[in-house]
């Protein structure tokens, strides 16, 4: 088989010197190509919405009336006292500054009044280049040194789109170094506990650090030369996936190969074992994270198509490196890695006698009561579905602390119209401008429409909202506006805009939710039976596993509400924590049904699942307590969505490693025994008498019957 010669190949005595040399010549070559990976990154508006949208369109059209991606800034001065001559005189000095920065387009607006006289706002349009986010946070810098924040009774804000877009690229600036070194903090914690070792700790993040260099080479090369979109958000979730997901298979790997030290005295010979019988699992679990995260290019949004092959590609380099690299420096170094707990020739096996060997035996007693109490557990848990809010959130509630924009969104409400410096943007032809300028002007939720502006056969019409431009109310507003000008005959209106954007990213979402969501199920449902060799344990997993994600979110759901005080979550939000505890999470069904498979051929299905859940119970919760850790330190991140998908990627992932992989699915497999395997052959295999207790795992993985 292929892992076969792939075990041969890094285990060699002289072929590991090669892997290695090989390795090290892939990381020369890849340091300096994964260093310009954010210089290809792309953050603007395009990056993010759907190809096919409405808005997108308009942003398109857009580019006749003004040849750049236009994002504005507004400077709000607030004196609750009054706007008094010495600041009105302030304000029309930065005006005439503005102007001369560089980045800055068209005429500087204002300083306008606010009608109570307490407030002045100015409007600064800023160009946005192929920098994107980049380019607008040094010009917000800039206007804000000449601004400056105020004093003496007068406060000075900077919020609008560009001021929203500069808080944002703040917030994404630490995730390539910040999460980076959260997630080695975290792993190597984690696994130092893990191994209560001084050196093996290091092997595993070694060679996840090489993978992920790699990785980023590769998809830096793609973007560069092949089109491959990635942006910040892809960016940051490659760094976890290849951390968490490779550390597993690391995890799961190292735990065979200690097995088979005891087995074998020499080293060679017991990596090859253990990696001829732990690479399969390893490798269908790899194959189904990347075919589940590839599904993702299907999606209509840009930000989460573009996902899809990053993810995927690095799962791949992560798998390639934790099967050749990983090995190669294990079998090199020796046992002396394992100090102080080297696995000793003809020992026996400590997993044998272990918590997992115990917690078999008592739940093999009442397995149907088990999985039945179990089952309704998570499904109470569920029940705080009932408090998911999936349906976007406003710029405010974006941060987990306030950012300076919001704060001068807030300044801004408190004086001038909701809506303004973000309006509602309709382009249609322009013979027909009058009716639909009269027809956008008369839409309840429009405080006023500005004066058309006429380029190559279209027109340019922007209203304002009289509600917050993040709001529901302005998405109701948005919606209006689209029935109406839709219907005015032969103008073919198109309405975009910033609330039209948050519009059309939510019906995305809701779209990629219902096609996404089942297509991964599906695929996994295949990749497990073509694994297992069978269906009814491949539906019955797939059941535990929607049922671990429905009590997770509910969990999530609750917790946000009422502990961190979330008011809502991302529309997006179900479908990454799906995808991410499913392709991920089917790891652990993996690791254990295989183990629970080859044990059974030999013992039957009882004893099997009872060795298998001695055998990999403690690595597999420790990959998932490695996986929670990974995307735990997402929350190092000041962004909700981000802080809300770590968080429930984390607790669904804990939640299946403890309860539903070893409790749930031991208590199926041991209540329905051999008829798990349902149609294969296997089913004939009966258990051995005297299955009370967990025997040692079988010497041998060679089938006893032929499939």
């Amino acid at each position: 088989m292929a892992t076969g010669g792939i075990a041969r190949l890094v285990c060699g005595r002289w072929s590991k010197w090669i892997v290695l040399a090989l390795w090290v010549v892939v990381l020369a070559l890849a340091a300096p190509l994964a260093g310009k990976l954010t210089g290809v990154e792309k953050n603007d508006n395009s990056a993010w919405l759907p190809g096919g949208a409405e808005s997108t369109a308009v942003m398109d059209l857009q580019k006749q009336f003004q040849p750049d991606d236009i994002v504005p800034a507004i400077i709000v001065y607030e004196r609750t006292s009054g706007i008094t001559p010495a600041d009105q005189a302030k304000a029309a000095a930065d005006a005439k500054a503005f102007a001369g920065v560089q980045g800055v387009v068209g005429q500087v607006q204002g300083p306008l009044p606010a009608q109570d006289k307490d407030a002045l706002s100015t409007l600064v349009n800023v160009k946005v280049d192929e920098d994107g986010w980049d380019k607008i946070v040094d010009v917000v810098d800039e206007i804000k040194g000449i601004s400056g924040t105020g004093g003496d009774g007068l406060a000075i804000y900077l919020t609008g789109p560009a001021g929203n877009a500069a808080d944002s690229a703040g917030a994404f600036e630490g995730i390539d170094g910040t999460l980076l070194y959260t997630t080695l903090i975290v792993v190597a914690i984690i696994l130092l506990i893990t191994y209560r070792s001084p050196v093996l700790w290091l092997f595993p993040i070694i060679t996840a650090g090489v993978a992920l260099t790699s990785a980023q080479a590769v998809i830096y090369l793609l973007a560069k030369h092949a089109g491959l979109v990635v942006n910040a958000q892809s960016a940051g979730i490659l760094t976890v996936l290849v951390f968490g997901a490779g550390t597993d298979y690391a995890l799961l790997l190292v735990a065979r190969y200690r097995e088979e030290l005891r087995k074998h005295e020499d080293r060679h010979e017991a990596m090859m074992l253990a990696l001829h019988r732990a690479g399969p699992a390893i490798i269908a679990s790899a194959a189904t994270v990347a075919v589940g995260m590839s599904i993702l290019t299907l999606a209509e949004l840009n930000s989460t198509s573009g996902l899809g092959p990053v993810a995927a590609l690095g799962i791949v380099v992560g798998l390639l490196a934790m099967i050749t690299l990983l090995p190669a420096l294990l079998v090199i170094c020796g046992r002396w890695l394992f100090w102080p707990a080297r696995p000793k020739f003809g020992t026996s096996e400590p997993t044998a006698t272990g918590f997992y060997a115990r917690l078999g035996n008592r739940i093999g007693r009442r397995p149907r009561a088990v999985w039945i109490g179990t089952a309704l557990a998570l499904g109470v848990m569920a029940l705080g579905l009932l408090q998911l809010n999936a349906n976007g959130l406003s710029t405010a509630d974006s941060f987990t602390t306030k950012q300076p924009s919001v704060v001068g969104e807030e300044a801004l409400g408190r004086h001038f119209p909701a809506g303004g410096g973000q309006p509602v943007t309709v382009i249609a032809n322009a013979a027909q401008a009058d009716q639909v300028r009269q027809a956008l002007a008369g839409v309840r939720g429009i405080s006023s429409v500005a004066d058309p502006v006429v380029k190559n056969g279209l027109v340019q019409l922007d209203a304002t909202l009289t509600d917050a431009p993040d709001s529901t109310a302005a998405q109701a507003t948005v919606e209006r506006v689209r029935d109406t000008v839709h219907a005015v005959p032969g103008a073919n209106a198109q309405v975009g805009g910033a609330t039209a954007m948050v519009v059309d990213i939510n019906a995305a979402n809701r779209h990629d939710n219902r096609l996404i969501i089942p297509l991964v199920l599906l695929v996994v449902l295949l990749i497990l039976a073509l694994l297992l060799r069978a269906i009814l344990a491949p539906v019955i997993l797939i059941l535990t596993v929607v049922l671990s994600f429905a009590a997770a979110l509910g969990v999530s759901a609750l917790v946000f509400r009422h502990v961190f005080g979330w008011s809502g979550e991302d529309t997006s939000f179900p479908l990454f924590v799906f995808v991410f505890l499913v392709a991920l999470g089917i790891d652990y069904n993996i690791f254990l049904m295989t183990r629970v498979r080859e044990e059974a051929r030999v013992h039957g299905t009882r004893r099997g699942s009872l060795i298998g859940l001695a055998a990999t119970g403690g690595v597999i919760t420790s990959a998932g307590i490695v996986l929670a850790g990974t995307f735990a330190a997402l929350g190092s991140l000041p962004l909700v969505a981000f802080a809300e998908i770590g968080f429930a990627v984390a607790f669904g992932v804990l939640l299946d490693t403890m309860i539903v992989r070893s409790v749930l699915v031991t208590a199926l497999n041991l209540d329905i025994g051999r008829w798990m395997w349902w149609p294969s052959k296997l089913t004939q295999v009966r258990d051995e008498a005297g299955e009370d207790e967990t025997p040692e795992p079988s010497s041998t993985s060679e089938p006893e019957l032929t499939h």
